[in-house]
């Protein structure tokens, strides 16, 4: 298994028991004992840490983004695999740096995720939620794009 899919799993096994405890439990220290556990071998561990703190940093912003996206679902209904597959997977969209993470690397690895972790149908919802995501991030990027380009110039 290459070591940032370990890093993925391992941030996944933290998020899970931290969602299960209803977040009452500190998820540094959960992470750090399963990096310490299940992680000896893993070359990045800064790879972890820093997916963890920004899924932290950015909890509320990435959770509405899931709501947004997952219209057919209400959030609470979603499992908490799913959900927290969905959770790296959002914040390897949004806020990572996509020159060490591109966007179809994140949004494969959180399919790998839910296809190794989740149910049978897992894969193809994370598939479809984290494509609607792409989506949107490609159209801002267009306007914006479109929006930043100057004028034509007139000749004097």
């Amino acid at each position: 298994m290459a070591t940032r899919h370990l890093a993925r799993s391992i941030i996944l096994q933290s998020l899970y028991e931290w969602d299960f405890s209803n977040k009452e439990g500190d998820l540094v220290q959960i992470t750090q004992r399963n990096l310490d556990e299940f992680g000896p071998g893993i070359d990045e561990p800064e790879f972890v840490w820093k997916i963890v703190k920004g899924i932290i940093e950015h909890l509320q912003q990435i959770d509405t983004i899931i709501t947004a996206s997952a219209v057919e679902w209400p959030f609470d209904q979603i499992t908490l695999v799913d959900r927290n597959v969905l959770r790296i997977g959002v914040y390897e969209l949004m806020f990572a740096d996509h020159d060490e993470v591109p966007f179809k690397v994140a949004i494969n690895e959180a399919i790998e995720l839910a296809k190794n972790y989740g149910g049978i149908n897992s894969g193809k919802f994370i598939n479809g939620v984290l494509g609607t995501v792409f989506k949107q991030i490609e159209q801002v990027n267009k306007e914006s794009e479109s929006t930043t380009e100057a004028p034509p110039t007139s000749a004097s």
